[in-house]
């Protein structure tokens, strides 16, 4: 109990440095290889974000460990998610085995119960996300989609018609369309 109360100088002034120098080797790092170094692109992106903050607090917490081995493993780590990136951006095939796709969970007002299984999405965090948006009925909601970083964006607003078609590129999970009135996705011959 004695150590978890008392830090030798020596402890503390190993902390203090540790904390200065990997500070400074994080912004030299994300000037060389920019912002998107914590940005939530992908799911990559949020893997790597994570694995840099478990190398931060083993370098800072553990004074044992090497600063010279953290800077490694931190640009390392960097590294490898611009060559993901890179690859992502290249190669439709590694874009898809990399990335989620992003899912449609509420279009028109319609929620898509099926979907918000299929992406283990609660229909409470569904309701949540439309108040954080402003959203003030269901009738304004033109579509929630759950987006490749886990994200969920909420379009809505009183006129629908002034929507991009290429807002939508890409997302899946848009139902077919049957002759009970089911919705189906919205094609290019569509009013959107």
């Amino acid at each position: 109990m004695e150590n978890w109360l008392v830090v030798s100088e020596t402890t503390i002034i190993k902390v203090v440095l540790s904390v200065i120098s990997i500070f400074t080797v994080m912004i030299v790092i994300t000037r060389i290889n920019g912002l998107r170094t914590f940005a939530k692109m992908s799911s990559f992106d949020f893997a790597a974000t994570i694995a840099i903050g478990s190398v931060l607090a083993s370098i800072v917490l553990n004074t044992n460990q090497s600063l010279v081995k953290g800077t490694i493993a931190l640009a390392c780590i960097v590294a490898f998610q611009s060559i993901f990136s890179w690859l992502r951006r290249k190669s439709k095939t590694m874009q898809h085995l990399i990335s989620n796709d992003p899912v449609v969970l509420m279009y028109q007002g319609e929620i898509f119960y099926e979907n918000l299984k299929k992406t283990n999405v609660g229909e409470d965090d569904l309701i949540a996300k439309l108040r954080e948006a402003n959203a003030l009925n269901f009738k304004e909601v033109y579509a929630v989609i759950l987006e490749t970083t886990g994200d969920m964006s909420v379009l809505h607003g009183p006129d629908h018609q002034s929507i991009d078609k290429k807002i939508l590129k890409g997302i899946k999970g848009w139902p077919t369309s049957s002759s009970d009135d089911t919705v189906a996705k919205p094609n290019k011959n569509s009013n959107l």
